[in-house]
């Protein structure tokens, strides 16, 4: 990755707007830039300069008010980041702009990322900034009667910490008339061409939105004129628990972020931690991820094939996918002694070893899938319905993707091979033979064949791993590794001493900020890490694909008839948790 180049360029621009440049464990460099900057500096990126940066992918804010550490960097009481991917350069850049603690404002960047809208309702919700240039300022995951900013410091981390709650029925009335969809509110019209428009909320309640989660949508009979999603029905507060977890006792709160990609969402974490901490992680443990990682993508990508052709109408395939994933899940059982949510990874490498017996259950899995998945091609992708239902449905190019944030299949079904594991390969991926699938339309077809042929893919990237698997141990030999290896633990009283306090307190990571990227089955996941030099992660960021994709439906389904948009809905393939944390 390089981004050669663009920060003198910034320099030679904008001269004192660009504050600073900070040094952090990441590869890209991160500058400081003065506010009223912010909108220009970000449309030079994307469209004054060769190679352009011309996807936002992520936009957050940091409560800088209770750090220690901040060496180098403005004085600011509120921080707003934002990370910026090009896709040409293979390069990242991360741009922040300082504010004041009392009442933060910043420039909206929203004219020049759309994908920026919501981003920015984010960080008003969750931090109480206020963006200059927004119409309104809206909240997004918290109820819209929520008092305070839940991520600032001053705010409890616990229920503990508050008051008993006490809902009466005169309350929840209010909160339901609250939710209540007001087109207005919803900036949705509610005519066109002089005839009214009917207002019909699409969820949150329905087996056609894949979780807890509506579009306000207006219609002109079955045409959806305007489509509204509405989200944070699910919100959990991921983000503020990493700040009272240790380092080590947030691993389980990764795996329920995308509660369907299993050990995909603790790498990118221990990605970032081991950066800080500065670990190497050995070959076996590197292997033993990547093993387990491609399993869950076929486990995901198989709920996804199935639901999609119920969707449009076939009932068979999900119930024989079902089976097939029930063979996998013997499989990641015997492994990590789990199902959805394993927990198998940690800090510098795995719990534990791989059990006796694992490669012959693993060879098993293999030599049955491709003729399962030869057979669901004439079941779903080569059926004349299933063809009708999804063929030139939700199309949109790579330019609308990189605008509105997409990622992962979505990204790679417009033709462009984006994939981190080939673009920028971690856990040792430079040494895998597999191609990356790419589709021409970007449509509802091509987003379904691009993930089925991932399956394949994902099953010669598991049977290289079987060949190739190295011996040697599953742990970094590293004091922050959590917990020391048992046998040394048992041996002698200094390491029983850091087992004690590293299961009970955790490690102390060092002072400073990294981040881990991830090619998981969605697409990006993000975790972008500060330490203060703590037991705990001073802010930890979860950038998720299923958010950026989720914002993308109100650009897209207008023109749609609303059968359509439950075809939309189903090829998106995200998950709540993963929208909501």
């Amino acid at each position: 990755m390089s981004a050669a180049g663009v920060v003198s360029d910034l320099r030679a621009r904008f001269g004192p707007a660009v504050l600073a440049e900070q040094v952090t464990r990441d590869s890209f460099p991160t500058l400081w830039i003065a506010t009223d900057a912010a909108p220009a500096v970000h449309r030079f990126l994307k469209h004054e300069i060769e190679q352009p940066f011309r996807m936002l992918a992520d936009l957050w804010a940091i409560d800088e008010t209770a750090r220690q550490h901040r060496d180098g960097q403005p004085p600011s009481g509120v921080t707003v980041a934002s990370h910026l991917i090009s896709h040409d350069r293979n390069a990242d850049i991360r741009l922040k702009v300082p504010l004041e603690a009392d009442y933060p404002r910043a420039q909206s960047i929203a004219g020049v990322f759309p994908n920026a809208e919501w981003y920015e309702r984010e960080a008003f919700d969750m931090f109480g900034v206020e963006f200059v240039g927004r119409p309104h300022h809206l909240r997004i995951l918290l109820p819209p009667g929520w008092e305070g900013h839940p991520m600032r410091k001053d705010q409890p981390g616990r229920a503990t910490e508050r008051a008993p709650f006490n809902m009466t029925a005169a309350l929840f009335d209010a909160k339901e008339h609250a939710l209540a969809a007001n087109p207005q509110a919803f900036g949705l019209p509610t005519q066109r061409d002089g005839v009214e428009l009917m207002i019909l909320n699409y969820g949150p309640h329905s087996m056609a939105t894949h979780g807890v989660f509506r579009v306000v949508l207006a219609l002109d009979g079955e045409e959806i004129v305007a489509a509204r999603p509405d989200i944070g029905f699910h919100h959990r507060g991921a983000e503020k628990m990493a700040e009272r977890q240790n380092w080590h006792s947030f691993l389980p709160y990764t795996d329920r972020v995308d509660y369907l990609g299993g050990v995909m969402g603790e790498l990118p974490y221990l990605q970032a931690v081991e950066k800080l901490c500065g670990i190497t992680v050995p070959d076996r443990a590197m292997m033993v991820r990547v093993m387990l990682s491609e399993f869950f993508r076929i486990m995901n990508h198989l709920l996804f094939y199935g639901t999609m052709a119920q969707d449009t109408g076939a009932m068979s395939p999900v119930f024989y996918m079902f089976t097939d994933r029930e063979h996998a899940y013997r499989v990641i059982e015997a492994i990590t002694g789990a199902r959805m949510h394993p927990c198998f990874f940690r800090i510098g490498g795995l719990s534990m070893d791989l059990p006796v017996g694992w490669e012959q259950m693993v060879r098993d899995f293999l030599d049955w899938m491709p003729s399962r998945l030869d057979d669901y091609d004439g079941m779903v992708l080569r059926n004349e319905i299933f063809r009708a239902r999804t063929v030139g449905v939700a199309e949109y190019d790579t330019a609308v993707a990189l605008d509105w944030g997409v990622t992962g299949p979505g990204l790679r079904a417009t033709g462009l091979g984006w994939d981190l594991r080939k673009a920028r390969p971690y856990c040792g991926f430079e040494n895998f033979e597999f191609d990356v699938p790419v589709g021409v339309r970007g449509d509802c077809f091509d987003r379904t064949k691009v993930r089925v042929e991932e399956m394949r893919q994902s099953l010669r990237i598991i049977r290289q791993c079987v060949d190739n698997m190295p011996a040697g141990p599953i742990k970094a030999d590293h004091p922050l590794t959590t917990p020391p290896p048992r046998e040394r633990m048992l041996h002698d009283i200094e390491s029983m001493i850091h087992h004690f306090v590293g299961t009970s307190w955790g490690p102390v990571v060092p002072v400073g900020e990294a981040t881990g990227q991830v090619e998981t089955v969605r697409g990006l996941t993000q975790f972008s890490l500060i330490s203060d030099g703590e037991t705990a992660s001073y802010r930890t960021r979860i950038r998720t694909p299923s958010f950026p994709h989720l914002q993308m439906i109100s650009a897209v389904a207008p023109g749609m008839m609303v059968a359509d948009l439950v075809a939309y809905l189903g090829s998106i393939d995200y998950v709540m948790s993963d929208v909501d944390r």
